[in-house]
């Protein structure tokens, strides 16, 4: 019970156990804490490793003890004096200061060092200055230069070879030993490399899907912002148009047939209370309490088509409303966006050509489309309505990307004599990814 509890815990403790091993974790901030401080300060880290090789292998070349080698591995080498030792360990240890920003320069200066030391044939223990060198190479230098270092390696190695051969050592084993060392610091510092690159390439990635996932982000609200734009504009538009026309016509019928006054404030009433409740119901839904609101008050299909063109006959203008096909089939989706488009069009209808004017409304499906159409008389008179100056409004940019979600088309222009006519068409068929085409 416990593992499994343990597992369900830490998902990667079964994968890898070092990384949840409290140790790994304290090295991981150390680490964390020296590359921090090596990007704020980085000439410390190198002072650092100087220090740290003068200490361990420059310190006992200084002060050599009296301990006799075995004689059958004993090799007769010069001792320098001390002014020469320090000279050699100063052109050894030194460039390691540059290691990160020159290597190759660094690695050549080391190297004609340890060359110029063997031929005189002495030995110093801060000769690991070059191992460190060629480490550094391969982990902070050029590749191409690499090749041609580790060449040069080889023979300053094999001329070290010969040099401690003639102590009974065999040439071979002491080829093998140093060129192994030299092997290992090249992969080692080849190994930390690509771990690096690496782990850039996972910053990277995080980086470029953070900033992708900023943008899905932003998208998303600047497509909801438009839906609800685009949705106010329908309700808002509509019921505000209808409200004004009725509004003139009341006022100019309250003196004339009080009647007919009163019968345009209830209109009035009636359309102001539908409006608000489909208001009312939008912004319920974007506080996120709308899920209740929207099963007791259903988005319009088709069959509120009747409705609305009896609102728009209250204004005055006289409408026929024609179906062809069965509508009832029709997705609600789909049915939402018919009844937008013919909201949409009969609100231009009463706002461009007034209110005595005349429009057609047809509605025509067979099993592939939906035929959306609206066209009107005109203003009376015979005067052609004006086109807007950019060309068109909101209304028709919202109507054709209603259509373009089923991918189909709106198109609006005059009509036969004065009149105006907006035509749009709906894909039917399924698609295959499971949504509208």
């Amino acid at each position: 019970m416990s593992e499994a509890h343990a597992t369900s815990a830490d998902p990667l403790a079964g994968a890898d156990p070092l990384s949840g091993h409290p140790l790994f974790a304290r090295l991981s901030r150390i680490g964390q804490r020296v590359r921090e401080a090596d990007r704020a300060h980085p000439w410390v880290l190198d002072a650092s490793v100087v220090a740290v090789v003068f200490l361990m292998f420059c310190l006992p070349d200084l002060f050599p003890g009296h301990r006799e080698a075995p004689r059958e591995h004993r090799i007769v080498f010069v001792r320098a004096p001390l002014p020469t030792a320090l000279a050699l360990q100063a052109g050894l240890v030194l460039p390691l200061l540059w290691r990160r920003r020159s290597p190759t320069a660094a690695f050549a200066a080391i190297m004609a060092v340890f060359v110029l030391q063997w031929s005189w044939g002495v030995v110093l223990r801060a000769d690991v200055a070059l191992l460190v060198a060629l480490y550094s190479l391969a982990l902070h230098g050029r590749l191409r230069h690499l090749a041609w270092s580790s060449a040069v390696m080889v023979g300053a190695m094999a001329l070290v070879a010969v040099e401690v051969s003639g102590g009974g050592l065999p040439i071979g084993d002491a080829l093998f030993f140093l060129v192994s060392a030299a092997v290992a610091a090249v992969a080692l510092g080849i190994a930390v490399r690509i771990r690096r690159a690496q782990l850039a390439g996972l910053r990277e990635r995080a980086a470029r899907l953070e900033i992708e996932r900023d943008q899905r982000s932003r998208l998303a609200a600047a497509t909801e912002r438009t839906r609800v734009a685009r949705e106010m504009h329908d309700i808002i538009g509509h019921n505000l148009s209808v409200i004004v026309t009725l509004a003139d016509g009341g006022a100019y019928a309250a003196q004339a047939s009080p009647e007919r006054g009163r019968e345009a404030l209830q209109l009035i009433g009636e359309t102001s209370r539908q409006a608000l409740g489909e208001l009312r119901r939008m912004l319920g839904v974007l506080r996120d309490q709308g899920d209740r609101a929207a099963e007791l008050n259903p988005q319009p299909g088709i069959a509120d088509l009747d409705g609305l063109c009896a609102r728009i006959r209250a204004a005055g203008p006289q409408v026929v409303y024609t179906v062809r096909g069965d509508l009832d089939r029709l997705d609600r989706g789909v049915q939402l966006m018919a009844y937008r488009i013919v909201q949409e069009a009969l609100t231009n209808t009463l706002r461009h050509a007034g209110p005595d004017t005349r429009a057609h409304v047809t509605l025509t499906t067979d099993p592939t489309r939906l035929r959306v159409l609206v066209r009107d008389s005109g203003p009376p008179g015979g005067a052609r309505r004006a086109a807007r100056p950019d060309g068109e409004g909101h209304g028709l940019a919202g109507m054709r990307e209603r259509a373009a979600v089923y991918g189909g088309t709106v198109t609006a222009g005059p009509g036969p004599g004065a009149g105006w006519t907006v035509e749009a068409v709906l894909d039917l068929t399924p698609d295959p990814t499971g949504g509208p085409t």
